[in-house]
């Protein structure tokens, strides 16, 4: 089995889930809170979010789900705001989230590309969002293409962004390793036909990755060591 391209997934794949957005969720939460304590507590209970530890359930919806989903579930319990509003906020507010790389991106992506392996992001999060921190990480130069949720070809779970990936490089799927946090991440890549890497730096478990993972790996890191052996870590 020959992989000649990388399609990663972007926050808790190529970006710490937990230390990227948890600070950015609290601030979105005292925003629309506005110093209401009972509202606070509301927001964080519609997302999942634990107020206290100051991080996502495992559960929360957010995690996996687009922008807008995330904005309507804000929403919901903001009667006096409209979806579209709040989306446009949380939107350009993401841009700017502060980003916590799980290795120095730059290096990791150009040592993949020097080999030959053409590279690709597929995001829930929004293709403005995901070029802003591809640009802040210094690699948005390095892919090949970047698919977010609005970019015309659907969200995951659905594999139709992946696949527009495929055609767009000129590479059969099953040549194509899809990596990512999330079962979202890993049920597209099984129905698109790809290899699927599963990594452990958002908040699934290894035991949540596993059935739909042809290989589970601590973090991106360790992804060229069995790149170097293909043929055996994924068969």
């Amino acid at each position: 089995m020959q992989i000649k391209a990388i399609l990663f997934d972007k926050d808790g794949t190529l970006f710490d889930f937990e230390k990227t957005w948890s600070s950015w969720t609290i601030g979105i939460i005292d925003h629309y809170a506005e110093g209401n304590s009972a509202k606070a507590q509301e927001i964080a209970d519609t997302i999942q979010f634990d107020l206290t530890a100051r991080n996502y359930l495992p559960t929360s919806p957010i995690i996996a789900g687009t922008n807008r989903q995330a904005a309507e579930l804000v929403a919901s319990v903001l009667p006096n705001h409209d979806v579209d509003a709040v989306e446009a906020f949380m939107a350009q507010s993401a841009s700017q989230a502060p980003l916590a790389p799980v290795v120095p991106l730059r290096a990791y992506c150009q040592g993949l590309a020097a080999q030959g392996y053409k590279l690709g992001v597929m995001t829930n999060d929004s293709e403005r969002s995901a070029l802003a921190h591809l640009k802040a990480a210094e690699i948005s130069d390095i892919f090949d293409m970047i698919i977010g949720f609005d970019s015309g070809y659907g969200a995951k779970p659905d594999p139709d962004p992946l696949l527009a990936f495929a055609k767009q490089i000129k590479i059969a799927p099953e040549n194509i390793a899809m990596v990512g946090d999330s079962t979202h991440d890993l049920i597209a890549g099984r129905r698109a036909g790809m290899i699927t890497i599963g990594v452990l730096t958002g908040l699934a478990r290894q035991t949540d990755l596993a059935p739909y993972a042809d290989i589970v790996l601590p973090h991106i890191g360790h992804i060229p060591d069995h790149l170097a052996h293909s043929e055996a870590a994924f068969t």
